[in-house]
């Protein structure tokens, strides 16, 4: 209990170290001579919008989509509540609330876009010929895939009137100035909510490229629009986002230093492997698992007592219906690998607070965890088998649940190795 109480401190301080009013309140922009329109997208994007509103000291107007359940209060922007990580209707009606607010801007006018993860679902908005239900197909298969996110993000503004830069390109010549909480490895700010207001490099061309390279069936009508070659996004050289700014205000890599600054000060060493881990969640926790167990056996390549620390975004391939998340699913090939080994605790956890398909942020794994599950009546390696990581650690007791967090960072990965 002791190392989970460290563990739930580390990621406390990641979290904090998102908060909206921190993040935000270095990086407003310069105040404009006409209007300040504010649009914004994503989980924690409500959060974002009512800290903006306690920073800004003019009139301001604005809508922010935020997912259901994610709303906070705000007294000058209209917020709209969409689902994911299935688009809906209301998303649909919310991205059409984001065109009519930057409609018939000037250049004197300021658009303050605040984007962070989760938006890509929230934002959903068909071109002519395609539908919402073509949409959620696409989603729903690209989230089944377990292709990298840029790969995702390629696909989806290709398919979309208002990713890939659009909606910056709508508020043209209004000035767009966009403070992005990244979510995405490497924080590459056209990534984040799929680029609703920052054009991405990666054309058409590439798109194809990258779908017959790994294989993806993509549904028929998706393929159709592709191949008519009429889905062009943006160019970030468009002169449109000539006058536009792009800040990264809080990321991965913030809130695992801050993380780690927790580690040091409870006497541990702490170390980062990485903040933009990809691929495939069992895999990665294969791989998290052999570095704790070389720790713990050999001293090696880091000293006990040490807190090794990650974030990113991985992915998950379904091969079967469970329930849970990506966080979950890493942690659960995590415990199969260290059981037994006695030394070694672990959290791993979505920053948003929401690990998948269930209301747990993630869950905590030592070496008796498949003890507990096997105990509870689940036997670890079939729940993994099955993407089943929710049932196993909720049979174990080791949900760990924390509510929406109003921000969202995505992966964070925390393991003690503790001295012998």
């Amino acid at each position: 209990m002791e190392h989970r109480a460290l563990l739930t401190q580390m990621f406390d301080a990641a979290i904090k170290a998102a908060d909206p009013l921190a993040a935000l309140r270095p990086h407003l922009p310069d105040r404009p001579k006409g209007r300040t329109v504010v649009i914004g997208a994503g989980k924690g994007a409500a959060q974002m919008a009512a800290a903006f509103e306690m920073l800004w000291d003019r009139p301001l107007s604005g809508v922010v989509v935020t997912r259901y359940g994610y709303a906070a209060p705000c007294k000058y922007m209209k917020i709209i509540e969409a689902s994911h990580p299935v688009p809906d209707a209301a998303g649909m009606a919310a991205s059409a609330a984001l065109f009519d607010a930057v409609d018939g801007l000037t250049s004197d006018d300021l658009v303050v876009a605040l984007i962070c993860g989760g938006g890509s679902s929230l934002l959903p908005a068909p071109p002519d010929g395609l539908t919402l239900a073509d949409e959620q197909a696409l989603n729903e298969v690209l989230l089944a895939s377990g292709a990298p996110i840029g790969v995702m993000n390629a696909i989806r503004k290709h398919c979309s009137m208002i990713k890939g830069g659009r909606l910056a390109a709508a508020a043209h010549p209004a000035r767009v100035v966009s403070l992005i909480v990244s979510d995405v490895p490497g924080d590459n700010p056209a990534q984040v909510a799929s680029g609703p207001t920052v054009p991405d490099g990666v054309d058409l061309e590439e798109t194809i490229a990258l779908i017959k390279g790994l294989k993806l069936e993509l549904p028929s009508a998706i393929k159709m629009h592709l191949a008519k070659q009429i889905a062009r996004a943006p160019s970030p050289d468009d002169e449109v986002f000539a006058h536009n700014e792009v800040k990264i205000v809080a990321s991965a890599a913030f809130s695992l230093e801050a993380a780690a600054q927790v580690a040091r000060a409870a006497g541990y060493s702490a170390v980062i492997l990485s903040d933009a881990i990809e691929g495939e969640a069992r895999d990665i926790g294969l791989m998290h698992a052999a570095i704790a167990r070389q720790v713990s056996v050999k001293n090696a390549p880091f000293q006990k007592p040490v807190v090794i620390l990650s974030g990113g975004e991985t992915t998950v391939t379904l091969r079967a219906k469970g329930r849970g998340g990506r966080n979950t699913e890493f942690l659960l090939s995590f415990a199969n690998a260290i059981e037994a080994v006695e030394t070694i605790t672990a959290l791993a956890a979505d920053t948003d607070g929401i690990d998948g398909s269930e209301d747990n942020a993630g869950a905590f794994a030592d070496g008796q965890s498949g003890a507990r599950m096997r105990a509870g009546g689940v036997d670890p390696k079939a729940a993994l088998a099955s993407n089943d990581a929710w049932g196993a650690f909720d049979a174990a007791g080791d949900l760990f649940v924390t509510g929406p967090t109003g921000t969202n960072v995505n992966d964070f990965r925390a393991i003690i190795v503790e001295a012998d």
